[in-house]
């Protein structure tokens, strides 16, 4: 920790990296983990609960005061009617963790008076720690990160997360990826949105979007991107996005490429660019059926409860 940073900062980067000691312990053994399910293909474990315990603590004994908003205990911890309200999500990629598929992370944000102002996101597994705070600039490692400088969609790779739970519009899924696929050098799937954020951020990926998510999971990384000179939004390109489920970061140049291409996939879409959508949906409907794939999407960091209408 560097006595240059926030004092608020240094202190989540103390919660990450004590959540992050305790998920890499586990993971030397991760068939022992105990899980449970939430619902349909959403799990939790026991590493779930223990990392935001300490994170808890941490934050709780430096800021008594503060209150707490953590994907597992909701707000039970922390004054209810603080203006400084951290947002945790203590293992963003679950289903990774448990198939010891190294592609998770801890994120802890700062909310004052409602807006993001501190931001930590920390991969254990590889010891990336990625650090924002407003006004200040984002950094990976102490060191200044900056979203990329690719200006064309075709040049771009882009990530996002899948549909998986019953209910969940899985057509209208597959017609995103397909306007976005046809236009991209690339679409990848991580499997945890936290670090998809971050990793747009610091320019390994040119933009990302995906529906469902909740306010821990995007949180921390939408304040990485905006200092490291990116955009993030809802489908249609507004900023109040926090939680309206629906998310696109990128890059100036590439946000405004993606949000004509997705904002008609929109939940605030205009009826017309609905209606267009429905229509596209009954002709594919119509049209013989492509083979199905063994794949099947799995993770709970891509958690699409709404379906975009």
């Amino acid at each position: 920790m560097s006595s240059n940073l926030h004092p608020m900062l240094n202190v989540a980067i103390k919660a990450a990296r004590a959540a992050g000691a305790i998920i890499n312990r586990a993971a030397l053994d991760v068939e022992s983990v105990r899980i449970s399910q939430k619902q349909i293909n959403d799990f939790v474990t026991e590493v779930d609960h223990a990392s935001e315990k300490v994170i808890i603590e941490t934050l709780l004994t430096a800021y008594p005061g503060h209150g707490i908003l953590a994907e597992e205990s909701g707000s039970e911890y922390g004054a209810k009617d603080s203006e400084f309200v951290w947002i945790i999500d203590p293992l963003d990629g679950t289903t990774n963790f448990i198939h010891g598929f190294p592609v998770y992370c801890v994120s802890i944000a700062l909310a004052v008076r409602g807006k993001i102002e501190q931001a930590v996101i920390y991969d254990p597994s590889r010891n990336d720690l990625f650090t924002s705070t407003k006004g200040r600039g984002a950094y990976m490692n102490e060191r200044r990160i900056r979203v990329s400088k690719r200006t064309q969609l075709k040049d771009c790779l882009i990530s996002t997360g899948f549909p998986f739970r019953p209910g969940d519009n899985f057509k209208n899924y597959l017609n995103m990826m397909s306007d976005v696929m046809q236009r991209t050098a690339g679409l990848r799937r991580p499997g945890a949105a936290a670090l998809d954020l971050a990793y747009v951020a610091a320019g390994f990926t040119d933009g990302f979007f995906e529906t469902g998510l909740s306010i821990w999971d995007v949180a921390a990384g939408s304040l990485l991107i905006t200092e490291a000179g990116g955009l993030v939004g809802n489908f249609t390109g507004e900023a109040d996005f926090l939680e309206q489920r629906e998310c696109l970061a990128g890059s100036p140049r590439i946000y405004g490429q993606l949000v004509p291409l997705l904002g008609k996939y929109s939940k605030f879409a205009s009826a017309g660019d609905k209606a267009a959508v429905r229509q596209a949906a009954g002709d594919d409907a119509a049209a013989p059926e492509a083979p199905a794939t063994s794949e099947t999407p799995d993770s709970p960091a891509a958690a699409s409860e709404d379906a975009p209408f």
